[in-house]
Order: structure tokens, then sequence, then C-alpha cells
């Protein structure tokens, strides 16, 4: 599946806040998994200097990936697919 990066807002120094957006996006995700839509968390990063965080989420759709942030309270700016390094595509 591919994986998707989902862009948020997240001010300077809100470091308890993306650990808390970290909670939500990861229990998301496992719910949606239990309800039959397999989602996975990956992780985070916070961007302090552009006051952006990126979740990304291995999903079977943007859709999915847009819905699994929304439910996680992320405010989702935008998603777009992502390939890391080292994973060929077919």
């Amino acid at each position: 599946m591919p994986s998707y990066l989902v862009e948020t807002f997240l001010p300077r120094g809100a470091v308890e806040e993306r650990e808390m957006r970290d909670r939500r996006a990861r229990s998301a995700a496992e719910g949606m998994t239990r309800e039959g839509t397999p989602i996975e968390f990956e992780g985070s990063i916070h961007v302090p200097e552009d006051e952006i965080c990126l979740f990304t989420f291995v999903a079977a759709t943007a859709a999915e990936a847009m819905l699994v942030a929304r439910r996680a309270g992320l405010e989702p700016l935008r998603v777009v697919e992502a390939i890391p390094s080292g994973k060929v595509e077919p």
C-alpha cells in the first residue's frame, strides 16, 4: 500500500501538542483498521520554522488518509502520496 503525507499547521514550540496528535493519529488508525479499513500510522515530522507537521500513514487511498487524519482531529491542510527511499514502486 502507498504512503501518504498529511500536512497540518503546528506552531513552533508545540512539542506536547505534537505528541498528543501522534497518539490520536495512532488511535484513529487502529480504530479504522478494526473497522475493516487497514491503515498504519508511521509517524510525524514537525518543522517548527515553517510551523507545519507532517503525519505519515500507509493507506489504500488518499481519501482514507484524509479520513483518518480528520478522525484524529489533525485538521489536514492537504494529503499527498509519498514514496520513501528504498521503496520500489511497481
